[in-house]
């Protein structure tokens, strides 16, 4: 239906000396086609219009173009821009103004994405070529697309032919060279091609390129390094990257660094990182083993918790979080013995009087370690987890209700998730029935404002209904309240009391 304006409007386009109001009426036109209709509307040959527009110094046609051409080209098939738009762009990715080169390599990527559009990219050495200079712009938006268009065409055999088994290879390694930065962004590359599959990664190995970045874990540039773990833990989430860098012995390494950053000043600038990659691995392969293995991961974690530095522990307390949240951890943890209960009355001092960022981390963090699905609830388990909240004061329930009710959301809200992990308990269900005033606290809608806060409290009262020794503990009444709140919804308001509310304005 819009196809007759648009035809209009770039006949116009192509005798006016100064087309930015058809532009702009193109534009609108456009973006008000269904891209169904956009396909019959715009032909071939009328796109070089407003490609040749793109030509200019004057920004506002610029952005106008990208704009019009962002709609247009979803329009067109991956097989007709690569057959018909090679030289427009080949001439975007070497354009001056930074979101020419985005719209570029966004239209790349998708030619690169479709199988037949592959083969007609492989045929353009010199449009890769230039795609991977892209990698060297400053501005990130232009590297990222540049790495997601490289990183599509390495899911065929004759893509990772392409770029590692040609002189494209050796233009990756040029631009490395360019500095850090760009060297950190090419290994992004790397690490998101091996994480394909094993075949990817051989390529990737062959070229040498991962063993340079492997090599760069214990270089003398602490943030170098930092950067340089950050890749190897996110090459470790497969399990073929893991096997890798179990044979390269990196896993080692990386132990051998958790020991001598004791006696490095700098070590907080990339501990956390060590960190993380045992977190990760033990939550991917298994706590037990990797822990067993690597006993310098717990202990280090303990401390970094126990010393209460700014830095550090923060991303201790994720990663116990994150370790107590499955079963096999949380026996791990339990196995040390005084030394975790140690860490959990650290948390808990914390958790009651911390700054508050690293309050809401700790009981974050508890709740994961104290949550116990009904599903995994053995008789071992559930003491373990009535020890651990036992563990945190004299009186935990009130401790954390305490928390609660501090004017601050977010420590409301966490105060009552560490009650949601523990309310399909039977222990925990008779101490909530045990503690005076706790089930009509928890039924109360005048506690908590804001929608964070009654969502927490809706899925409180839920997983108190999901156990089945609901009934018996709490009573027949409480329990037909519970379920009355929660059948109501999380915003509920009582009409009699927005009545009162009402009149007393």
């Amino acid at each position: 239906m819009m196809a007759a304006p648009i035809e209009s409007l770039l006949n116009e386009i192509c005798v006016s000396e100064d087309p930015i109001e058809e532009l702009k009426s193109l534009r609108t036109a456009v973006l008000a086609t269904p891209v169904s209709g956009l396909r019959q509307a715009v032909s071939g040959a009328r796109l070089d219009i407003i490609f040749g527009l793109l030509n200019t110094n004057d920004k506002e046609q610029i952005e106008v173009c990208v704009e019009i051409l962002s709609r247009v080209l979803q329009a067109l098939e991956p097989i007709q821009l690569a057959q018909n738009y090679k030289t427009a762009l080949q001439s975007g990715l070497n354009h001056p103004n930074d979101s020419v080169k985005v719209l570029t390599l966004t239209q790349i990527g998708r030619v690169a994405g479709h199988a037949d559009g592959v083969t007609q990219m492989l045929n353009s050495a010199e449009i890769l070529c230039d795609v991977i200079q892209c990698i060297s712009v400053e501005r990130i938006a232009v590297a990222k697309e540049a790495i997601a268009a490289l990183s599509k065409l390495s899911n065929t055999k004759a893509g990772l032919d392409a770029l590692f088994r040609s002189d494209l290879l050796n233009k990756l390694k040029d631009v490395m060279l360019t500095n850090d930065i760009i060297r950190y962004r090419v290994y992004e590359l790397i690490v998101e091609v091996s994480t394909v599959s094993p075949v990817s990664l051989g390529y990737c190995a062959n070229s040498g390129l991962i063993s340079q970045m492997l090599e760069e874990l214990t270089g003398d540039d602490v943030l170098v390094r930092a950067t340089a773990i950050e890749m190897v833990t996110n090459l470790a989430r497969s399990q073929h990257g893991r096997q890798y860098l179990a044979q390269q012995g990196i896993m080692d390494k990386i132990s051998n660094m958790i020991i001598a950053a004791e006696s490095d000043p700098f070590s907080s600038l990339y501990l956390p990182g060590l960190v993380k990659f045992f977190g990760s691995l033990a939550i991917i392969d298994s706590p037990q083993q990797v822990c067993e293995k690597y006993p310098v991961f717990l202990e280090v974690v303990f401390s970094m918790v126990m010393n209460l530095d700014p830095t550090l522990t923060p991303v201790a307390l994720d990663t116990l979080g994150v370790l107590g949240g499955t079963v096999e951890g949380k026996q791990v943890l339990q196995k040390t013995g005084e030394k975790f209960t140690s860490v959990l009355k650290i948390m808990s001092k914390v958790a009651a009087d911390g700054a508050t960022d690293l309050r809401v981390r700790c009981l974050e963090a508890l709740a994961q370690l104290l949550r116990l699905p009904v599903e995994q609830q053995t008789d071992d388990l559930l003491l373990l987890t009535e020890s651990w909240f036992n563990c945190l004061s004299s009186q935990p329930m009130l401790m954390i209700q305490n928390i609660s009710t501090q004017p601050f959301p977010e420590l409301h809200c966490s105060a009552l998730r560490i009650f949601t992990a523990i309310g399909c308990q039977p222990w925990a269900l008779q101490l909530m029935m045990d503690t005076p005033g706790f089930v009509e606290w928890v039924m109360d809608r005048s506690v908590g404002n804001g929608k964070e806060a009654k969502d927490c409290k809706f899925e409180l009262v839920g997983r108190l209904l999901s156990s089945s020794s609901a009934q018996e503990i709490f009573g027949a009444n409480n329990y037909l309240k519970l379920k009355t709140y929660l059948n109501e919804g999380p915003y509920y308001v009582n009409a009699v009391s927005l009545v009162t509310t009402e009149g007393a304005d």
